[in-house]
């Protein structure tokens, strides 16, 4: 079953001169990185501190394909949004622009997960983290 995307955060963050390789783009596991920070940013902003201890989100997958090269300079826009929310779960999905181009560069894709830090065990989301996603 398809269920339908939503926009839940945009967050800007520059290419730096250092996320080329060799073949001068934006190297590969970078693209990881612009999403964690995306991840993060959005997680934060729902008034979830991203510490040890107590339950919270990790992620259990990730993916990412490579549509455009990225190149330095430039900054990166990355769009995250929400699909399927689950009892402990929610499937999110990420596109990469550069600003000022609505080109798609790269869409990646991760499985967060709420999790007691201290069992590994999986626990039901919050109630204001369900509330924000699944709401219109």
């Amino acid at each position: 079953m398809e269920h339908k995307k939503k926009l839940i955060h945009v967050t800007k963050m520059p290419i730096r001169w250092g996320d080329m390789d060799a073949y001068g783009h934006v190297n590969n596991t970078v693209y990881f990185r612009y999403m964690e920070q995306a991840r993060v940013e959005w997680i934060e902003d729902m008034q979830v501190p991203v510490r040890p201890g107590g339950a919270g989100p990790v992620i259990i997958n990730a993916s990412c394909t490579f549509l455009i090269p990225m190149n330095y300079p430039g900054m990166v826009e990355v769009r995250t949004f929400v699909g399927a929310v689950g009892r402990s779960s929610c499937e999110t999905y990420v596109e990469m622009r550069i600003e000022g181009d609505e080109r798609i560069f790269a869409e990646g894709a991760a499985k967060v997960v709420w999790m007691d830090t201290q069992t590994g065990k999986s626990v039901p989301l919050p109630d204001h983290v369900r509330a924000s996603l699944e709401a219109e």
